[in-house]
C-alpha cells in the first residue's frame, strides 16, 4: 500500500544563533520538480556563510514563495512541497521559524524625492514572456489552397506568432513575464504593493487573473484587479498605476498584460485567424527612480469601432462551440483598418503636443502590433518616418493587450538614457491610449 501524500511548507535553517534573515541566491528547482532527500534546493546567503538549502526528504515542488535575490525573514515559509515521508508529519522547522509563519507586515510608505518632479512615475524593469511554440503563415496557410503563406505576411506583415501549448494558462504566462520584471525592477517583490492586469482572456470568470497571480507570487494584503481594455489594455493599466500611486494608494505596482487568442480563432475566417499571437509583459510602476519617467498618458475610446472587434463569450477557451451566441473572436477587417489608422495618427500628434515634443523628438513610437499595414498606414497619416516606428508583429504577431511591453523587452538593451518613446494603441471599443516616455 502506497503512503499517502501530503503538504507542508519549509524553512530556511539559520546558520548562527543571532541571524534573522537571509538572501536566497538561486533556486536549483522548480515548480512542478521532483527531489531526493538531501538534494540542493537553493543556494542561500546568510550573514555567516553562503550554503545549499537540502530536502529534508524526497518529494515534489508545490510552490516557490520567494523570488532569487529576495531576502526574507527565517520565520517565513520559503516553498510549499508534497511528500510521502511519514517522519515529516512531525517535522520541526528551525527555530526561528518554530513560532509560526504569521501574516506578512504591510507596506510601509515613505516619501520619496523623485528625480524629474513632484507627481512623477516610473516605469523599472520589463518582463515578456512569449510560448515555445512557433507557428509559421506556412503551417496555417495550408488549409486555404487560395491563400499563400506570402499572402499572409503582404497583407499583415506577420510571418509567425507563437501559440501557448495546451496546458498553458492566461496566469502562467503572467507568472513569467511578471518575474523577470519584477528581477529586472531592483525592487523587492515584497514591496509590491499592487497588481493591475490587463486581458480579454481571464483564467477563469471570477477570481480575477491578477488575483491568480498575486497568489503565484506569494503577495498578501494587497489590492489585485484585472481591467479589459483589449489591445489598449496593459497602457490603462499603466495609467490607472499612476493613479494609485498619485494617490498615496500605492508606491510599487505590478502591472501586467497577457491574453491568449490561439484558441479563440475559427480557422474557417480568413480576417481573424492569422493575426494573432499569445504572449505576456509586465513592468513595475514606481514612485521613485530610477527608471523610465512617464511624461504624459492618454486614454479615450471612440464608440464608432464598437462592433469593429468583437468576442461574444468570455474567457481563452471555447469548450465545445455548441452555444447560443458567436464563439469566436471576429474582425470588420476594413472598417476596423480606416478607423484603426485614424486613431493612431491623432494619439500620437496628441501625445507629443500633450509632452511638449517636436516630432523629430521622439526616437521610437511603439505601437500596439495590430499588423503591419495598418502601422505603415498610420505612419504616412501621423507625418512621421515609418522607420521610426518599433515593430516585432513579424515574428510575434498581435498578442493584444502584452504587444507593447513584449516590444519594450526587445528594445530594451538598445535604449539610452533620455531617449524618448511614445508607446500607443488601439483595441476593441474601440479603446485609444498612449504614454509618452523618457528614458
Amino acid at each position: 500500500m502506497q503512503d499517502e501524500s501530503f503538504r507542508l511548507s519549509l524553512f530556511l535553517p539559520a546558520q548562527g544563533a543571532a541571524e534573522t534573515e537571509v538572501t536566497i541566491i538561486e533556486w536549483n528547482v522548480a515548480e512542478g520538480d521532483r527531489f531526493e532527500a538531501g538534494q540542493s534546493l537553493a543556494q542561500v546567503d546568510s550573514a555567516k556563510s553562503v550554503f545549499d538549502f537540502e530536502a529534508p526528504c524526497a518529494g515534489k515542488v508545490i510552490r516557490l514563495l520567494h523570488l532569487e535575490g529576495e531576502t526574507l525573514a527565517l520565520n517565513e515559509a520559503v516553498m510549499e512541497i508534497e511528500t510521502t515521508d511519514p517522519a515529516m508529519r512531525d517535522w520541526i522547522p528551525p527555530a526561528p521559524a518554530a513560532e509560526g509563519e504569521g501574516p506578512r507586515p504591510a507596506p510601509t510608505r515613505q516619501p520619496t524625492a523623485a528625480a524629474g518632479g513632484a507627481g512623477d512615475v516610473f516605469l523599472r524593469g520589463f518582463g515578456g514572456y512569449l510560448p515555445q511554440r512557433v507557428v509559421t503563415n506556412e503551417e496555417l496557410a495550408r488549409q486555404f489552397p487560395n491563400i499563400s503563406a506570402d499572402y499572409v505576411f503582404q497583407v499583415t506583415g506577420i510571418r509567425q506568432r507563437r501559440w501557448a501549448a495546451e496546458d498553458e494558462k492566461p496566469s502562467d504566462m503572467a507568472y513569467a513575464a511578471s518575474l523577470e520584471a519584477i528581477r529586472r525592477s531592483g525592487i523587492d517583490a515584497k514591496d509590491i504593493d499592487g497588481i493591475i492586469l490587463a486581458t480579454t482572456t481571464p483564467d477563469v470568470a471570477m477570481p480575477s487573473t491578477a488575483c491568480i497571480l498575486q497568489d503565484r507570487l506569494s503577495l498578501r494584503g494587497i489590492p489585485a484587479f484585472d481591467l479589459n481594455a483589449a489591445c489598449s489594455g496593459w497602457l490603462y493599466a499603466v495609467s490607472m498605476a499612476q493613479g494609485m500611486i498619485r494617490s498615496g494608494l500605492a508606491r510599487h505596482v505590478l502591472t501586467v498584460g497577457v491574453d491568449m487568442q490561439s484558441r479563440l480563432l475559427d480557422p474557417d475566417d480568413q480576417s481573424a485567424y492569422f493575426i494573432f499571437g499569445d504572449g505576456a509583459g509586465a513592468t513595475v510602476v514606481s514612485a521613485a527612480g530610477p527608471g523610465h519617467r512617464v511624461r504624459d498618458v492618454l486614454l479615450g475610446s471612440d464608440t464608432r469601432g464598437l462592433r469593429m472587434a468583437r468576442r461574444e463569450e468570455p474567457g481563452y477557451v471555447v469548450l465545445n462551440g455548441q452555444c447560443s451566441t458567436d464563439p469566436w473572436i471576429r474582425l470588420e477587417g476594413p472598417s476596423l483598418f480606416r478607423l484603426a489608422t485614424e486613431s493612431f495618427a491623432e494619439l500620437i500628434r496628441n501625445s507629443l503636443q500633450r509632452a511638449g515634443w517636436n516630432r523629430d523628438d521622439p526616437l521610437w513610437i511603439i505601437p500596439h502590433q495590430a499588423n503591419g499595414r495598418i502601422l505603415k498606414a498610420a505612419a504616412r497619416r501621423s507625418g512621421l518616418p515609418f522607420e521610426r516606428f518599433f515593430l516585432n508583429v513579424d515574428h510575434v504577431g498581435n498578442t493584444s493587450s502584452a504587444s507593447i511591453p513584449v516590444a519594450l523587452t526587445e528594445l530594451d538593451a538598445s535604449l539610452q538614457h533620455g531617449d524618448k518613446l511614445v508607446l500607443c494603441s488601439v483595441g476593441a471599443g474601440m479603446t485609444t491610449a498612449a504614454v509618452a516616455v523618457e528614458w
